[in-house]
């Protein structure tokens, strides 16, 4: 028997990867996650959300990019692995993305990325870029790209719509071009959840898991959030350790 069949869970309950079946509704995430999807329903053209480590990020975006139907968006997600990409690296991979040739200069690329935009809005559809880790993009060339590209637009809408997930420090990258910083029209923070919050937490991942037993007592809930200061990500980690310790000792479940 191993620790998930001794508590009666048929999946790993604190998995850290971001899981969006394992999303879970709270006031924040679901008020940060309505205001982004009318960000990109209107064509606002720019939306951010910050919040510290392992605050859902990632999670939220997945599950922005899984609501949006390929019957009325054009939409994808680049995730920023490093401060040193270059606005030629911003183009291509927004050309690719969208379905438009990525090779030769900037201004040809551009062109394109134009043409495949106004096709897309021919169809009746919407384009939105999902940018994860976005506190990554530091150089102020590339944050001159994104502006020019929000710059194509229709006489009445705009023809693409950017959506930057980061840490807080995405608040100062933006400050390193003005103009950008000025066309950001939804701004959302994610903080940490209370202890209140961390109980139903924990409640509804055991329960969505598979358990039909509390698992956790209040005593180690107390634990839990004193030791992770209710961040989601440090939750999980905590949680599952104490999962597998207390199968080790074979502790109540």
């Amino acid at each position: 028997m191993d620790h998930l069949a001794y508590y009666g869970l048929k999946e790993e309950p604190f998995s850290i990867v971001p899981l969006t079946n394992f999303y879970y509704h709270n006031d924040q995430h679901d008020q940060a996650f309505m205001r982004l999807k009318r960000a990109v329903d209107a064509m606002k053209g720019l939306a951010v959300l910050v919040g510290e480590i392992g605050t859902g990020k990632t999670l939220l975006a997945r599950r922005l990019l899984e609501s949006l139907p390929e019957s009325e968006y054009e939409c994808s997600m680049l995730v920023v692995l490093h401060a040193d990409v270059t606005s030629e690296w911003l183009i291509r991979r927004v050309a690719s993305q969208l379905g438009a040739e990525s090779e030769g200069s900037k201004v040809d690329i551009v062109a394109r990325i134009y043409d495949r935009l106004n096709a897309i809005a021919d169809e009746g559809r919407r384009a939105v870029v999902i940018i994860d880790e976005a506190h990554m993009l530091r150089g102020r060339e590339v944050l001159e790209e994104i502006r020019g590209l929000l710059n194509l637009e229709l006489a009445s809408s705009k023809l693409i719509s950017f959506v930057m997930f980061g840490m807080p420090e995405l608040d100062a990258c933006l400050l390193a071009d003005p103009a950008l910083k000025q066309r950001v029209a939804v701004r959302c923070e994610l903080k940490n959840f209370s202890r209140e919050v961390v109980v139903d937490y924990i409640r509804f991942r055991v329960l969505h898991a598979g358990s039909t037993q509390a698992t956790f007592s209040a005593e180690a809930i107390d634990r839990i959030y004193e030791l992770s200061k209710g961040n989601p990500r440090l939750v999980n980690v905590i949680a599952d350790n104490a999962l597998f310790e207390g199968f080790i000792r074979r502790a109540a479940p």
